[in-house]
């Protein structure tokens, strides 16, 4: 017998987080906690999909219709039929990796199938905000190996050229977050090549993306909202070059493994990426990371508290989970 809870948290941003969709000044999310007759207990916590309109009572209700199918003893392969992708199943995934891990001292990444287990090196990103204060926040970030600007259709090689002036080393990745159109992109691509930019971040709206087929970017192209889970893959063909996998867009670290092995046979490269969120959120995805060229795992960085046993950053250089912590 499983037993379940879960709740909703929030963290309180260092700042708030804008992007070209909004902002926000609080990371909200869903914790789950699962303990089976022995006292193991396993931990999940994922901040769903705002996009697609899910909050953390949405993602709770989706879990507690499920209560009866955890609480006989599910397995994640199971889970994955049981739930959609989004916040719910991701949460309830990672709980049961979890849980597997203290039921059985084997760690996540072993039961993952992966031969070795490495810090990862994350982009530190910078979301919008003044010229003022963007230039303040890149100075103290000019270090970083690598860092993410988020743009918007709004001058965003003016905000380019000011970040690599101040920043002359680091790679950097940009983010419009759908933001441009086809014309902006032919116009801005060449020039982001010219500044270092190493990857465009889903710069097109996802339905409307089909100008992309037949073009070939100066600057690698990385799906992001386009793709889910490894049922979407076939959206990406001959438009981009890489996969952003989110595990809260997946549904879970399982779903994301599936993902990125049937990626990678098709020819993609990979990154990972979050949503947002705590260290607890960060340890499944860095399983993940030791598959892919890029990280973008940032969001301890972004909030001002963290759970114990947190993942310690250095210049964007993740220490390995504890276990104490998760998996």
């Amino acid at each position: 017998m499983i037993r379940l809870e879960s709740h909703a948290i929030a963290w309180e941003m260092t700042e708030p987080f804008t992007i070209s969709r909004g902002s926000i000044s609080r990371a909200e999310g869903v914790l789950v906690t699962l303990t089976d007759d022995n006292g193991a207990r396993g931990r999940g916590e994922s901040y769903g999909l705002n996009y697609e309109g899910e909050t953390p009572a949405s993602i709770v209700a989706q879990i507690e219709s499920v209560r009866q199918h955890i609480s006989a003893g599910v397995i994640r392969e199971e889970l994955l039929q049981l739930l959609p992708f989004g916040g719910a199943r991701c949460a309830l995934d990672f709980a049961l990796w979890d849980l597997e891990a203290k039921q059985t001292g084997v760690p996540a990444w072993r039961r993952a199938g992966l031969s070795a287990w490495q810090p990862l090196t994350s982009a530190f990103t910078i979301g919008l905000r003044s010229r003022a204060a963007l230039e303040a926040t890149v100075a103290r970030c000019a270090d970083y190996p690598v860092l993410k600007i988020k743009v918007n259709a709004d001058a965003p090689m003016d905000t380019l050229r000011a970040v690599r002036k101040l920043a002359p080393c680091p790679r950097l990745i940009v983010d419009p977050n759908q933001s441009w159109t086809m014309a902006q992109l032919r116009e801005y691509a060449p020039a982001c090549k010219e500044l270092g930019v190493v990857l465009l971040e889903q710069p097109l709206a996802v339905d409307s993306d089909s100008g992309l087929l037949g073009y070939t970017s100066p600057v690698p192209l990385c799906a992001d909202e386009l793709i889910h889970t490894r049922a979407d893959l076939p959206k990406a063909m001959g438009k981009y070059q890489m996969i952003n996998i989110k595990l809260d867009k997946a549904g879970g670290l399982t779903e994301a493994l599936h993902l990125a092995r049937a990626a990678r046979a098709a020819g993609f490269e990979l990154m990972v990426g979050c949503m947002w969120g705590s260290s607890l959120a960060m340890a499944p995805a860095m399983i993940v990371g030791q598959l892919c060229s890029i990280v973008d795992l940032d969001g301890p960085l972004l909030q001002k508290t963290d759970w114990p046993d947190a993942i310690h950053y250095e210049l964007g250089r993740m220490s390995l989970p504890k276990a104490t912590l998760w998996g």
